[in-house]
C-alpha cells in the first residue's frame, strides 16, 4: 500500500502518537520523513504548505495539507471506515467526539499548562497551579466513574476516543497525577495500561513514565551581584542619657495622623448580620424551603444594606474561562479589607473566547464605592443596585447568580467565585 502522505512531527509528542496509532489499527502507512523542529518549520518550503509553522503537519498523497493532531487523526481515520475508529452509529460518532474533546480540554490543557510554569516557559502562578491541579483531578474522576463499569470509553472495541485519552493520561502520570491521585484511579490506570500495551500500539506509545510525586516547581537560581566594597565605618558618639526624671517618648516628635474610620462604620447598627447569612449561604441549599433564599428575604435589612450587581466591563479581553475565574479569585483577594462589608457571587457566564464575568454582592450601606474602592481594579468593574424585593427581573438575577444557574443572553455559568 502507498503512504497516505507524510507526517512531520517529533515522534515524543502526544499527537504524533495518536496519529501513527490511528493508522496502525487502520492499516494505513504513513511515511514519516527526517525533520528538525525550530529549523524545518522555519523554511520558506514548509511554510509554503503550512503557513503557521506549527506540526503535527500531514502533506497528503493527494495534495491535501492538514495540521492539528486530532483533525489529521480523525481524518485518516476516515480513510479506513470499516476500522470503526470513529463509531459505528451517529450515537457512538459522537460519544467518540465527546472524549476526544473532554481530554483535549479538561485533562491536556492543564497538563500542559502546569508543565509550561514548571519549566519556566510560562510566568509560575502558584494560585492558577492549585486551580488547575484540582480541577484536572475533578475530569480524572468523571473519567474514572466512566470507566469503572467498561473496557473502552464508547462500545466494545477501540475508537479514537481511546488512543486519544491514553496519549494524553500517559503525559499526565508523568506530570500531575502521581501516585497518591492514581491509587484512586485504579480503572483509569488499567484502561491506560490496556490502551498502551496493544500488540499494534506498543512500539508507538513506548514506556509509561510514572511520576511518584506531582512535579513542583522551583524558581530559577539567580545569579548573585558582587558585593560592594565595604565602607570604613564612622566612630559613633553614644547618646548622651536622658534625665531619669524626663519619662516622655520623645520618639515620634511629630504625631502620627489619626487613621480615618470607614465611613461603614459609622452607620447605624444593623439587624442583618452579615456573617450569620455566610454562613446560611455555605450551610443549607440556595433554593427551596429553608435554603438560603429564604433565609435572607426572611432577615435582610433594607435600610443597613443593600444589592448590587457587578459586570465586568471589558469582556472582550476575556480568553479561557479558567482564567476569567482566576480575576475573579484576584479580584475578590484584593476586596478583603471589606470583608466584614461585604458578601459576593460572581461568575463567568459563556465559553472560551465567548464569555461574560457578572454577578452580585451584597455590602454594607446604599453606596456601592465604600465597600469596594479599597481594591485598586474596582473601577473596571460597573455597579447596579438591585431591588430584589420590588423588582422581578432583579430578583431573578440575584437568585441566578447565588445559586450559580444565572444565564445572560444566552450564556449559561460555567465558573465562579464566592467572597465570605
Amino acid at each position: 500500500m502507498a503512504p497516505v502522505g507524510k507526517l512531520y512531527c517529533v515522534p515524543t509528542m502526544s499527537q504524533t502518537k495518536t496519529i501513527r496509532s490511528v493508522c496502525a489499527l487502520a492499516g494505513l502507512e504513513l511515511e514519516i520523513p527526517e525533520y528538525k523542529h525550530f529549523s524545518d518549520n522555519k523554511k520558506p518550503e514548509f511554510l509554503a504548505k503550512f503557513p503557521h509553522g506549527k506540526i503535527p503537519a500531514l502533506e497528503g498523497a493527494n495534495g491535501f495539507n492538514l495540521t492539528e493532531g486530532v483533525p489529521i487523526a480523525r481524518y485518516l481515520a476516515g480513510l479506513a471506515p470499516n476500522s470503526g475508529l470513529l463509531g459505528s452509529t451517529p450515537e457512538d460518532v459522537a460519544a467518540v467526539d465527546q472524549w476526544v474533546h473532554f481530554a483535549e480540554s479538561e485533562v491536556a490543557t492543564f497538563t500542559d499548562i502546569i508543565s509550561g510554569m514548571l519549566n519556566n516557559y510560562i510566568p509560575y502562578s502558584k494560585g492558577i497551579h492549585t486551580f488547575m491541579a484540582e480541577h484536572q483531578l475533578r475530569s480524572l474522576n468523571t473519567l474514572e466513574a466512566h470507566l469503572s463499569t467498561r473496557t473502552f470509553l464508547v462500545g466494545d472495541r477501540i475508537t479514537l476516543a481511546d488512543i486519544i485519552v491514553a496519549s494524553v493520561l500517559q503525559r499526565a502520570v508523568g506530570v500531575t497525577a502521581d501516585a497518591a491521585v492514581r491509587a484512586k484511579l485504579i480503572n483509569t490506570v488499567r484502561f491506560l495500561e490496556t490502551i498502551v500495551h496493544q500488540p499494534k500500539l506498543e512500539a508507538i506509545y513506548g514506556p509509561t513514565e510514572y511520576t511518584e510525586k506531582a512535579l513542583q516547581y522551583v524558581p530559577p537560581k539567580k545569579e548573585k551581584a558582587p558585593a560592594p566594597p565595604a565602607a570604613p565605618k564612622e566612630k559613633k558618639e553614644k547618646p548622651k542619657k536622658v534625665a531619669e526624671d524626663d519619662d516622655e517618648d520623645d520618639g515620634n516628635l511629630v504625631p502620627e495622623e489619626p487613621k480615618e474610620k470607614n465611613p461603614l462604620e459609622l452607620l447605624p447598627k444593623s439587624t442583618f448580620n452579615l456573617e450569620d447569612w455566610k454562613r446560611a449561604y455555605s450551610n443549607k441549599d440556595t433554593r427551596g424551603a429553608d435554603g438560603s433564599l429564604e433565609w435572607f428575604y426572611a432577615n435582610f435589612d433594607k435600610e443597613g444594606f443593600s444589592v448590587w450587581r457587578v459586570d465586568f466591563k471589558y469582556n472582550e479581553e476575556l480568553t479561557q474561562v479558567f482564567m476569567s475565574s482566576n480575576q475573579i479569585g484576584g479580584f475578590f483577594n484584593r476586596l478583603e479589607a471589606s470583608r466584614k462589608y461585604l458578601f459576593g457571587s460572581v461568575g463567568v457566564l459563556g465559553q472560551a473566547n465567548a464569555s461574560i464575568i457578572t454577578g452580585v454582592l451584597i455590602l454594607r450601606g446604599q453606596e456601592s464605592k465604600a465597600a469596594v474602592d479599597c481594591a485598586p481594579d474596582y473601577e473596571s468593574y460597573s455597579y447596579t443596585k438591585l431591588d430584589v424585593f420590588g423588582n422581578q427581573e432583579d430578583k431573578a438575577f440575584f437568585e441566578g447568580a447565588l445559586a450559580w444557574d444565572l444565564e445572560v443572553d444566552g450564556k449559561k455559568w460555567a465558573d465562579g467565585k464566592n467572597f465570605k
